[in-house]
């Protein structure tokens, strides 16, 4: 038999338990959990309801409509301006001449005209056309450089052909004939060197494809060009009653009508506001509607004055200054409708402990005993006869009983109010809104109503994502 003191036997340790390890576990634990949970619940954002106002004004692409007078050549040969694009013009003022030979231009291409030089008011006449075009100049608008270089060149060469009248007299009396033949204004008006082929455009001769600038084409007229009897030269702008068209979206066209049919009412005419993106300049223009066998509605705005401004171009971005509205300033994402009761105002009253707003409420006990308790529920809206009370704690079908006196009302028309959920409270809590104007992000509502937002009021951002009277924790 073997000796049992020979024998070793493993000694197992006793589990000790650390009442500090396990609290650590157990706050460990809590906290991951805790972790998960947030990362994985959609978090409510609060919002400061603040002073706020929104514009509605609208940026336009517009065609400009003129009383434009295009002038065709009497005589053929070489054609030189003595009149600047966008000077005014009188009766009898020279504007251009004819070279019947082409003499003339080979006289001065040959140099025998002498120094040609610029006096002060020429070089100031010349600065102020860079100075304007570098002010009003738009990156976005490249095409207004090959303008500005040919309104250039046209003073260059007006002011030139000036020193060189001589030499076209002086050619004539050598001839003995009269080769070079000058062209005076027939009419008076601002002088413009192109045509486009909008000149005879009225507003009922308004298209949708009259405002695609890439299928608009203009020519302009040159200094030297050779030209036919009978080609257009210039034209004359010969009113200063102008006008700019603007294809218009239906809510615009809507509006504006509204606004013509009340001014028409009191035999007014109706004006907006005009604010033209070149330079900046206002003025009121007159308002007329058209619309056109395809549907598009074009609406003109006419002006009596700055024609010359603008009297080379025909196409014109314009802002028309429509109004602004000023209130308080709030996110759609937090707008939301909701429906309640409507009941006549005799039948809500005041009770309970704090007097406040609620109705008296027809129960029944298990017995089918009827009683009459009074159940607060607060007023979100009211109209010269009735109230809109919370739905959640009356149901529909129910009966309320008016305040002394045994007539009832069965509880059954809704009605929905726009509004947003107030958090000042730390619930969500319905306040009506009412919207004064509002874009595709903000609307501007009335502040202090009887039941809606105050500055400085916390509402619930997204309102997609709170229940009514939820608790919020942000």
């Amino acid at each position: 038999m073997a000796d049992d003191r020979n024998k070793v036997t493993k000694y197992r340790r006793p589990v000790n338990l650390n009442i500090g390890m396990v609290i650590f576990a157990v706050i460990f634990i809590y906290v991951v959990t805790c972790v998960i949970m947030y990362f994985k619940t959609d978090h409510i954002v609060g919002y400061s309801v603040m002073e706020g106002s929104l514009t509605s004004n609208k940026i336009y692409k517009g065609i400009a409509l003129r009383e434009e007078e295009v002038v065709n050549s009497q005589d053929a040969g070489y054609i030189n301006y003595f009149a600047r694009e966008g000077e005014r013009a009188a009766v009898g003022n020279l504007i251009y001449t004819v070279d019947e030979t082409g003499r003339l231009s080979e006289y001065i291409k040959a140099g025998e005209s002498g120094e040609n030089s610029l006096s002060d008011s020429d070089l100031a006449e010349l600065k102020t056309e860079i100075i304007s075009f570098t002010n009003g100049f738009d990156c976005r608008q490249f095409g207004e450089v090959y303008h500005f270089k040919h309104n250039v060149q046209g003073t260059v060469l007006k002011l030139a052909n000036y020193n060189i009248l001589e030499n076209a007299d002086a050619l004539n009396d050598a001839s003995g004939t009269s080769l070079i033949n000058y062209r005076s204004a027939g009419d008076s008006g601002i002088v413009v060197l192109s045509t486009d082929g909008y000149e005879d455009l009225t507003l009922e001769d308004m298209t949708a494809g009259l405002f695609e600038e890439e299928n608009y084409e203009k020519k302009y007229f040159v200094n030297n060009d050779l030209v036919a009897a009978g080609d257009p030269v210039y034209k004359l702008s010969t009113s200063e009653d102008w006008s700019v068209v603007i294809m218009a979206e239906p809510d615009l066209v809507d509006m504006l009508q509204k606004e013509l049919e009340k001014e028409k009412e009191k035999n007014n005419e109706l004006y907006v506001e005009v604010r033209f993106l070149k330079n900046q300049y206002t003025a009121w223009g007159k308002v007329d509607i058209y619309t056109n066998e395809e549907g598009d509605s074009f609406v003109s705005l006419s002006f009596t004055n700055s024609m010359v401004t603008f009297c080379t171009d025909r196409f014109l971005d314009v802002e028309l200054l429509l109004k602004e509205e000023k209130g308080l300033k709030i996110p759609n994402t937090a707008i939301v409708q909701k429906e309640f009761f409507i009941v006549p105002k005799g039948y809500v009253t005041k009770g309970g402990k704090r007097g406040e707003n609620g109705v008296l409420l027809e129960t029944y006990d298990d017995e089918g005993n009827v009683s009459v308790q009074f159940v607060e529920t607060p007023i979100y809206h009211e109209t010269e006869t009735e109230y809109y009370l919370d739905d959640t704690v009356l149901r529909a079908g129910n009966d309320i009983v008016m305040p002394e006196s045994t007539q009832k009302f069965e509880i059954r028309q809704t009605g929905t109010l726009t509004g947003v959920y107030n958090i000042n409270k730390g619930y969500a809590d319905f306040k009506e809104i009412s919207i004064l104007y509002d874009n595709e992000e903000y609307s501007v509502v009335k502040s202090n109503t009887m039941y809606g937002l105050n500055v400085y009021d916390h509402i619930v951002l997204d309102a997609a994502m709170v229940d009514d009277n939820e608790f919020i924790y942000e």
